[in-house]
């Protein structure tokens, strides 16, 4: 092995036969030819990024996660010639690169690929993949402005960790950061809390308190779920996004806050919009940069770095190459929280050895122990599944009372049941998709109502304008 003093340290490359065709390696990391050197390599230091000469073809899946036991972050990124035509690199590759750089573009390039590592170490987001490296960009350029920001993202992604790392590089890290569910309180409840209330505002308040607007002052305010405030509460945050004023509750004295508010939502607010549950112009005002966090279904390579992550205090805990693939099939509804209790879960269980793959089932198998007797779906994530078990259960149901309706008309004097209108039913086709169910569902309930659209929107519980778009959406009339 050789390296040059200017070498980046925890880099290493896996020289192919072909090294004509390469860069210099040799001013910019530790070279290696063999997978021994590798492994021990591995083993003395922290290896932050390797670098794979495309003509290895011994770098296989097995010997990626062999690797990655002594650090689940390291970057492996394939380096290419660019006159050789290759497909995409295997999923266990963070990247490819190109072998025809001189070493100073390839400098460079390293001190890119290592710099957003830094970024998410720095901000406490665990992760390897491209997604994540991106939303850690992303949070360096807003963080230093004062730009709201709406947070998008699954539950259990870690929405919070992102909004406390944007408050962490911003100029307000000196002060408060104050978070809080909106979803998690009543009305009344959450604009108390929100804005404090004076004495004897309601039953019960026997003293003034202050809200979480004044206590956050010169910091940051993280309203997780906005997507579940009221209309009322929705104006009372617009005004204060607006002109930074609001009212505590049973006080005619305005208030000023000088707090930056970032929001989040594992909803979507459009679709909310469209309902006439959520504000445009607060949607417009929380969202000038909206932020996507990954579910953990779309970045599976972060699986083990996560794991290793929750046992790090807990070195006697290890896994077999079996456990750690089925926990990487697994489709993680509840993400990274889940994921965080099966590691919790593991430590109190078996707080030292080998977690094999029969315990891994034995956890999926009580996770879903409660909802065996619904229908299964595959391919679908867990919010399409769950639409199209409602609508199925909507078309049962709409079977039902036309069935119930025939048989009391046939029963009524005068009524004759050989004359009566057979009953039609809402059937769909086995193996439809949840967008099929839909298109069937409202088209049968428009022959019901007799093509009255407000009729029609009434009985399906949604407003008129989402009847209207959908029926564009499937060109029904």
């Amino acid at each position: 092995m050789a390296r040059d003093s200017r070498a980046f340290k925890g880099v290493a490359v896996l020289l192919g036969t072909d090294s004509g065709r390469t860069v210099d390696w040799e001013p910019l990391a530790t070279t290696v030819t063999e997978l021994s050197q590798l492994y021990q390599l591995s083993r003395d230091q922290r290896l932050d990024l390797l670098l794979v000469d495309g003509d290895r073809h011994d770098l296989t899946r097995s010997v990626a996660t062999r690797l990655r036991r002594a650090n689940g972050l390291t970057d492996i990124w394939q380096v290419v010639s660019d006159d050789v035509i290759v497909g995409p690199p295997e999923d266990y590759y963070d990247g490819v690169l190109s072998g025809e750089s001189d070493v100073e573009e390839m400098r460079s390039r390293l001190r890119q690929i290592l710099n957003d590592k830094r970024l998410l170490e720095s901000y406490g987001l665990v992760g390897r993949s491209s997604t994540m490296k991106a939303l850690a960009r992303t949070i360096n350029r807003i963080a230093p402005t004062e730009v709201s920001v709406l947070i998008v993202g699954q539950s259990g992604t870690g929405k919070e960790l992102v909004a406390r790392a944007i408050h962490r590089d911003s100029a307000r890290k000196d002060h408060q950061f104050v978070a809080i569910n909106c979803g998690a309180l009543a009305e009344g409840v959450l604009e108390s809390e929100l804005f404090g209330h004076e004495k004897g505002a309601f039953t019960g308040s026997v003293g003034k308190r202050e809200g979480l607007f004044h206590k956050a002052e010169g910091g940051t305010i993280f309203l997780d779920e906005i997507g579940e405030t009221k209309p009322d509460t929705q104006v009372k945050l617009l005004r204060v996004l607006e002109d930074g004023t609001y009212y505590p509750v049973g006080s005619s004295t305005p208030q000023r806050a000088n707090v930056r508010v970032v929001a989040a939502t594992n909803r979507d607010l459009t679709e909310a919009i469209a309902e006439r549950a959520f504000r445009e112009d607060l949607y417009y005002r929380i969202s000038a940069v909206k932020l996507m966090v990954p579910s953990l279904m779309e970045r599976k390579g972060d699986v083990q770095p996560l794991l290793q992550f929750f046992w790090r205090e807990n070195s006697g805990l290890d896994y077999s190459d079996a456990a750690l693939t089925r926990l990487m099939q697994y489709d993680w509804p509840g993400n990274v929280r889940q994921l965080r209790n099966f590691a919790n879960r593991m430590i109190a269980l078996k707080p030292r050895g080998l977690v094999e793959k029969d315990d891994i089932e034995k956890f999926l198998t009580e996770q879903h122990a409660g909802a065996t007797h619904l229908p299964v779906t595959t391919g679908r994530t867990p919010e399409e599944a769950g639409q199209e078990l409602i609508y199925r259960a909507i078309l049962s149901l709409g079977n039902e009372i036309r069935m119930l309706r025939n048989l009391i008309t046939a029963h009524l004097p005068g009524g004759n049941p050989s004359t009566n209108e057979p009953v039609q039913g809402f059937t769909i086709d086995v193996g439809s998709t949840m967008e099929e169910m839909e298109a069937t569902l409202i088209q049968q309930v428009l022959k019901e109502t007799g093509g009255n659209r407000k009729e029609t929107a009434k009985w399906l519980g949604i407003g008129e304008r989402t009847l209207y778009r959908k029926l564009a959406k499937y060109n029904l009339r």
